[in-house]
């Protein structure tokens, strides 16, 4: 009995392992294209009808997602973690109205703070092509980190406290 045991738990761990090397080669894939430009925005308009200037000085994780993403879904208590914490501005892609968006965020107890992407555009020049995909920038808006798929809290509290060095 406790061979099969061991049996059976090493080819748990052997297919967990296998799958963290399938999905980081795969998020590494899907990065490829990704914009690796200096953040110039300066500004976002949320939708909650306030201006979110972007933080002088400090880094900011920006990161896009969208209502319809499972993956999306996964990983938004991690950034709502996140956002009382450090600067953090996501952008909802196609994902409704504001208004839908809202009440998205407020069945779940969301609070950070969130753009609307209705028809694409901030996606499209970010050249992001899946979700969630995150951008984790330091003080002088250089691009440190990019991210597509899911990343845990742990990953990206360390990716932060990295960009605040």
């Amino acid at each position: 009995m406790k061979s099969k045991i061991k049996h059976y738990a090493k080819e748990i761990i052997y297919f967990i392992l296998m799958m963290t090397v399938l999905a980081n080669a795969i998020s590494l894939y899907k990065s490829q294209d990704l914009s690796d430009k200096p953040l110039t925005i300066q500004n976002f308009q949320l939708i909650n009808n306030q201006n979110y200037k972007v933080p002088y000085k400090k880094p900011i994780l920006i990161h896009f997602w969208a209502t319809w993403c499972p993956t999306c879904k996964l990983e938004a208590s991690n950034i709502n973690f996140l956002s009382k914490y450090f600067e953090v501005v996501t952008i909802a892609v196609k994902s409704g109205s504001d208004y839908e968006i809202k009440k998205y965020l407020e069945a779940h107890n969301y609070t950070y703070n969130v753009v609307n992407d209705i028809n694409g555009k901030f996606s499209s020049s970010f050249h992001i092509s899946a979700f969630p995909t995150t951008f984790i920038y330091d003080k002088n808006k250089k691009l440190l980190f990019s991210e597509v798929g899911y990343t845990s809290t742990l990953g990206l509290l360390f990716r932060m406290w990295w960009a605040n060095l």
